[in-house]
């Protein structure tokens, strides 16, 4: 290695030794991201990670001037960050002292001396306990060989042990072993030392490890089999479709065996209906189709769902106090079960004031159906994608430029995976997970567009003309980005003016642009000045003030009459909001067909006006609810939890709590709004016997506490939520 002079190759260790041999150059990774006096200037695919050689020649040339305080041979090219310590060593020499290197933000490191040690109550007892990853004894005291998890009491694991873990399951699984905490954990032995990389866990990279989870039991085992060709034959959608048991999956019928119809949910093995049976828990239930809820004038009736009952829109009629929180079993995800009514099959209640309150209006259930179709259609694009992933490195100090740099770099191809990391001013990677960094990004890239000088308006916005734009093809960049984010699970800019939809989707010949779309104050003013003229020479005066104008944009007319003003004023309308900004209006339709998005706009106009030229809309209690589905283990047979949760988001919705549902959303997905494409995994909630509420963002999954008491459960949710997005900010 040119920067330690080792000739060892132990990536766990000190990182991958690379050879280069058109460099003449071999270099162990850790020893180049821990050197003091290097930056990733270039590119990922530039030099040694967008380490340039340059720049590593000039860091030898540096470290050959410095002695290493530990073994006193030149080289030393990592130093102590600690104020006044001068002290300089090779990176294997600084493992071999138990010095700190800590592989996160400027990749800090700490000698013998000053390295940071964990604090460890007084009164906490002192022995021996079991490292909870190889099981063997481990002192519970404060070494550099032993390290202590942040969110577990005597919870102790030795710090090789750590490392390897770390390295096998990289950044989106590595968490604490006992009480599957990842960011406090992280956190934590990141700052003790431990290096986590930015990849996918090595089980999940093995080609064809989880091909036997794909297999699903297909087989007829009723005790007299009617099927010609088998008990092994399954034809879906028809009398020989194999239907296996509900509870345990393991058994299977024909439907003709068992004298089913196609549309019926439920079917149980002889092994479980008798375990039920003797459990008290067995009721021979009713044949239900999928259909099973009515609704009449005044009063709402209630049934029981179907098993099988298919997630309800956002937009179909129902409270959602009304209805039964779903709740899903985990040890069968192939089917799903809806908490069971306190009454009967079927409860009749009157619509309160406050349910009446709640219902949406005409307009506002049409745009969420509309959204919904976009979803689905957005979902069709997707299908796209596929698993090779495009890593775009994106300045949080300039993330225009970062972003226009990416997109225009020759191996960006928008059906790949992105992956986006955010560096900051000295280009060091951050540890965001890759699904919030991506979100995080494409907000911040809509928010710059819509405030830019590509566009024009106050909140429904055109196109500007700006020639340095048109020089450097930003309109086109700025209609791929957009298309990008659409499909990729980013927000929609929804800030287009109709003229600008309109003229993307029927073409600018066809439309007919308003005064609103003026964002010029003078040129409006002109306008209006002569829409407004109430007499022949009054117009004939405003013609005489604003010639200029109207020669710059054709629109001289010869007037004979009061009438020609409407004439007049159309033309100069059609040349500043269209005619003027044609060319880069083409750009930003050949950027918006990157994926299809814009052949899908010009298929499904409404819809897509319902995300392009309207914001998100504003977050409910309802919407909320209907996102999250419920999960529930087989030891949580209460319905507290949910009526809590219930509860909470009323209380969030009426402003009697220090969060907002916005709040929520971020805690639990990393993103404040719905993507128009939806979330990916969908949303799910948990009950379990833990204190506090977790999120995580990777699973977009909310984990929330059983409680005895409501309050208990608010003030527990207010606490962990707050505190939470209030480091985040900081």
């Amino acid at each position: 290695c040119v920067l330690c002079g080792r000739t060892d190759d132990c990536p766990e260790k000190y990182g991958e030794k690379r050879t280069y041999v058109e460099y003449n150059l071999t270099v162990h990774y850790y020893c180049l991201l821990m050197s003091s006096g290097i930056w990733q200037r270039g590119e990922e695919d530039e030099g040694v990670d967008g380490f340039l050689i340059k720049d590593i020649r000039k860091e030898v040339n540096r470290a050959a001037k410095l002695k290493c305080n530990i073994c006193r041979k030149k080289g030393a090219s990592i130093g102590c960050v600690a104020p006044k310590c001068k002290r300089s060593y090779h990176f294997p020499c600084g493992i071999q002292k138990e010095c700190i290197f800590q592989f996160m933000e400027d990749f800090r490191s700490y000698c013998w001396e000053h390295k940071p040690v964990q604090k460890l109550p007084v009164k906490e007892s002192r022995g021996t306990s079991q490292c909870t990853i190889c099981l063997d004894l481990v002192e519970q005291l404060p070494l550099y060989t032993v390290l202590k998890s942040p969110c577990c009491k005597n919870t102790w694991f030795h710090r090789e042990c750590l490392q390897y873990q770390a390295l096998s399951a990289g950044i989106y699984f590595f968490r604490c072993t006992v009480c599957n905490n990842k960011d406090l954990f992280q956190k934590e032995m990141l700052r003790m030392g431990i290096h986590i990389p930015e990849k996918d866990a090595s089980w999940e990279l093995e080609e064809n490890a989880y091909q036997d989870l794909l297999q699903c039991y297909q087989h007829c085992d009723t005790k007299r089999c009617l099927c010609k060709k088998g008990r092994d034959y399954n034809k879906p959608d028809s009398k020989w479709e194999i239907k296996r048991c509900q509870y345990c999956g393991s058994r299977g019928t024909h439907l003709a065996c068992s004298s089913m119809k196609s549309w019926e949910q439920n079917w149980e093995c002889m092994e479980c209906r008798s375990i039920l049976a003797k459990s008290g828990n067995y009721s021979k239930q009713k044949k239900r189709s999928l259909a099973t809820s009515e609704k009449t004038d005044g009063t709402c009736l209630l049934e029981e769902p179907s098993p099988k009952c298919p997630r309800q829109s956002p937009g179909s009629q129902r409270s959602f106090l009304l209805q039964s929180p779903k709740i899903m079993c985990q040890n069968n995800l192939s089917s799903c079960s809806y908490l069971e009514l306190p009454a009967s099959n079927s409860v009749t209640m009157s619509l309160s004031p406050l349910m009446s309150k709640r219902n949406w209006s005409t307009r506002k259930k049409h745009f969420r159906q509309q959204r919904s179709e976009v979803s689905n259609i957005l979902k069709e694009l997707k299908l796209q994608i596929n698993t090779k992933t495009t890593r775009l490195n994106i300045n949080a100090e300039n993330i225009w430029n970062s972003a226009v740099k990416g997109f225009r770099r020759r191996s960006f191809n928008p059906t790949n995976t992105i992956e986006i990391k955010f560096t900051n001013c000295r280009n060091r990677p951050t540890t965001d997970s890759s699904a919030a960094s991506k979100h995080h990004f494409f907000q911040i890239l809509m928010l710059h567009l819509q405030n830019s000088s590509l566009f024009e308006g106050s909140s429904a916005k055109n196109l500007s003309l700006d020639f340095q734009a048109v020089k450097e093809n930003l309109y086109f960049e700025a209609g791929k980005m957009i298309a990008v984010s659409l499909v990729h699970g980013g927000p929609s800019p929804g800030f287009f003016s109709k003229t600008l939809f309109n003229c993307l989707v029927y073409g600018p010949e066809n439309v007919k642009p308003a005064l609103e779309d003026v964002a010029d104050v003078d040129v409006a003013r002109t306008i209006k000045m002569i829409k407004y003229a109430n007499s022949l020479s009054s117009l004939e005066s405003t013609i005489h003030d604003c010639y200029e104008l109207l020669a710059a944009a054709g629109c001289l007319r010869p007037i004979t009459a009061l009438c020609d003003k409407d004439m007049l004023v159309n033309d100069i309308l059609i040349h500043h909001v269209i005619k003027r900004i044609i060319s880069p209006l083409e750009s930003f339709r050949q950027g918006l067909k990157t994926l299809g998005v814009l052949e899908k706009m010009q298929m499904y106009p409404e819809e897509f006006s319902s995300i392009l030229c309207h914001k998100p809309e504003r977050l409910s209690a309802e919407v909320i609810c209907d996102l999250f589905t419920i999960h529930s283990s087989s030891d949580t047979n209460k319905i507290e939890g949910a009526d809590f949760w219930l509860g909470y988001l009323q209380d969030v919705e009426s402003g009697e709590s220090v969060v907002t549902l916005e709040d929520i959303l971020l805690f639990a997905t990393g993103s404040l709004s719905i993507p128009p494409i939806g979330f990916d995994p969908e949303p799910t909630i948990k009950f379990l016997h833990i204190r506090y509420p977790i999120g995580n963002r990777l699973l977009n999954c909310l984990e929330l506490p059983i409680t005895e008491t409501y309050e208990q459960f608010k003030k527990n949710m207010e606490f962990t939520i707050r505190n939470t997005l209030k480091v985040a900010r900081e």
